[in-house]
């Protein structure tokens, strides 16, 4: 049955390109057309959204990036996370029992320029300044802003102003809230960046040579210093109603650098799900995928509340575990082959039933495991594990007036608000196969360092203080980011990559789109442009880490007697705008025919090919 699309599923042969944003896309488009890979327009694609998509992502933010290279079946990772630089006791002696939202303190190694570094020497074919020239261009020449960028700016220009000085300087030219569709320039930016490519030039003509000698300049050279100096001597005012200075340092980005490994995957119907280790929320699509593989599709529609109930179920289960075990594998065993398992996810299904759980019920798997943090929304009053509910400790979220010690929070008085994510995917004629995910280091994250014209990523708020939870902070160790990238064989053949910004929602409306190619026949636009749906029931990875159980947002596109139904079954029924949830992009490849599609929300997204 036709279904109907905002605009058609992009059909080629050549290569396509799928992002978050047409001048992304672009990008990818024009280094396909001059002869290079899905890697290095991969690339270039990455750093053209630092630019375009400022609010989303930055240079100072972190990536995910799933990889296939062409006539293999070998699926790799490269982890573009960095670590945290400091300990428990650090922020205890700060007085803090939650990691800031914005600010200093929640900044973690900035790990994407290395990661696009990486694949570009791994599997590239270019040198930095062919796939850099098309961010810097924007940079420097200028692009039409997005309103969203605006309403972000506005949204943060009191704080800007009144706290983050190096931000005002970029974000508010002439001391004003620039306008949606005018255009902007980020000549600092260009100007770091310029600086990054002549310094690796100056390394000789050879492409590797360049490439680790950018690594050298960022992770070593004159962006680390910068970074340092900045968090050794700023005080910033944070979500604590406090200023603290950073506890970063040159050391901790010299020490580390991406790394590449095994993909985590699950078998379901014939595809095999690629997704990243534990030390993201990736596996939690996975134990979906387990928990619905012993639930019938074929007599539903994918607009019934029927469909939304189970997926919605699942997802509450997955979600619980993520708290309760998942965390970065260097540092926690995650026991991921009990939590795909059948015996596991046989056990856990029969939790489903015909109305809505208001629990949160983590798993039990003796020796493994921590406290589930749970912060419920608008709680007034802390109370212990509830009943059946063994890992689950309860607190109060403190009200605004209240934190920092008593302090009133100038962030959330001032309209502080939270970051985004970005996306691609790429296949090139070869049927090389890359997709990924930046995000990080937005523009209302974090101050901006003077002199390098971006600000650092938050990431290190998706870290607990509580020792008895596996995602704690460690030296060294990765916060459990919420990143999250996908790709599927088909038969054991690489088939697509696709994925979402969207924090805590990134798998739940991958999962969704997914569900609905597999098993309702849906082509890759369509999948993409069907009513979607989330929950926030599970604990925020975001600041203030709050949850609200029983929660289930729709588009409403909902046929009127799915939303009856879905409230009659004890859902939290909030319906939004028509357009107005996910954000997906994808990429296949069928046979000899590529294909492509975006999501039409925001008019931003594009896919491209030809």
């Amino acid at each position: 049955m036709p279904r109907f699309t905002t605009r058609p599923e992009i059909l080629g042969t050549f290569r396509v390109v799928a992002s978050t944003h047409w001048l992304a896309t672009a990008a990818g488009m024009a280094v396909l057309e001059q002869g290079g890979n899905a890697f290095d327009a991969a690339v270039a694609t990455g750093f053209a959204l630092q630019v375009v998509e400022p609010h989303l992502n930055g240079p100072g933010g972190d990536v995910p990036i799933i990889v296939n290279r062409a006539g293999t079946d070998r699926v790799d990772v490269i982890c573009g996370q960095g670590t945290a630089p400091a300990s428990l006791q650090a922020f205890r002696d700060l007085g803090l029992d939650i990691v800031p939202g914005t600010g200093l303190l929640p900044a973690v190694v900035p790990g994407a320029f290395d990661a696009w570094m990486l694949l570009l020497r791994d599997w590239g074919t270019m040198r930095p300044r062919e796939v850099m020239q098309y961010a810097i261009g924007y940079a420097r020449d200028g692009y039409a802003l997005v309103p969203n960028i605006c309403n972000t700016i506005d949204h943060m220009q009191q704080v800007f102003r009144d706290e983050w000085p190096s931000s005002a300087e970029i974000w508010l030219p002439g001391g004003d809230v620039p306008a949606a569709g005018t255009r902007f320039c980020m000549p600092a930016l260009a100007d770091t960046y310029e600086r990054v490519l002549s310094e690796a030039e100056s390394a000789g003509a050879d492409r590797e040579a360049q490439i680790e000698a950018a690594r050298r300049t960022w992770s070593q050279g004159f962006v680390a210093e910068a970074i340092d100096s900045f968090f050794r001597t700023a005080e910033i005012m944070d979500t604590s109603g406090t200023r603290h200075r950073g506890l970063l340092s040159g050391d901790d980005i010299a020490g580390w650098q991406a790394t590449v490994e095994a993909p985590a995957t699950y078998d379901y119907h014939g595809y095999t799900v690629c997704k990243t280790g534990p030390w993201g929320q990736d596996p939690a699509l996975l134990q979906q995928l387990a928990l619905l593989k012993g639930i019938d599709f074929s007599c539903m529609q994918e607009t019934d509340p029927d469909f939304v109930h189970y997926v919605m179920e699942a997802a509450k289960l997955a979600f619980a575990d993520r708290e309760a075990f998942y965390a970065d594998p260097d540092f926690v065993e995650v026991p991921m082959d009990v939590l795909l398992g059948d015996a596991y996810n046989d056990v856990r299904r029969g939790l489903i039933g015909d109305t809505a759980s208001l629990e949160i019920r983590p798993g039990e798997i003796p020796g493994f495991g921590g406290t589930v943090v749970v912060r419920e929304k608008g709680s007034t009053a802390a109370g212990g594990p509830g009943v059946g509910e063994p890992t689950v400790a309860k607190y109060t979220t403190p009200a605004p007036s209240a934190l920092g010690a008593g302090k009133p929070d100038p962030m959330h008085e001032r309209g502080a608000t939270k970051g985004d994510t970005c996306h691609f995917d790429i296949i090139d004629r070869d049927g090389n196969m890359v997709g990924g995910t930046p995000s990080g280091g937005w523009l209302q994250s974090s101050p901006a360092v003077p002199g390098l014209g971006f600000c650092l990523t938050n990431r290190g708020q998706m870290f607990w203080l509580d020792e008895s939870s596996p995602a704690c902070i460690a030296p060294g160790k990765r916060p459990r980011t919420t990143l999250s990238v996908n790709l599927a064989l088909r038969d054991g053949e690489p088939y697509m990559v696709f994925g979402t910004p969207g924090g805590d929602q990134q798998d739940q409306w991958s999962l969704q789109f997914f569900l609905r190619h597999v098993h309702f026949g849906l082509n890759l636009q369509e999948a993409i442009d069907a009513p979607s749906f989330h929950t926030a029931h599970f604990p925020s990875s975001f600041y203030p880490r709050e949850c609200d159980p029983g929660h289930l947002a729709l588009e409403g596109r909902f046929p009127a007697s799915t939303i009856d139904e879905l409230a009659r079954r004890g859902h939290r029924v909030e319906v939004q705008d028509d357009w107005s949830i996910g954000r997906m992009s994808a990429a296949a490849r069928d046979g000899d025919l590529l294909k492509a599609a975006a999501n039409p929300r925001f008019m931003q997204g594009y896919a491209a090919g030809r």
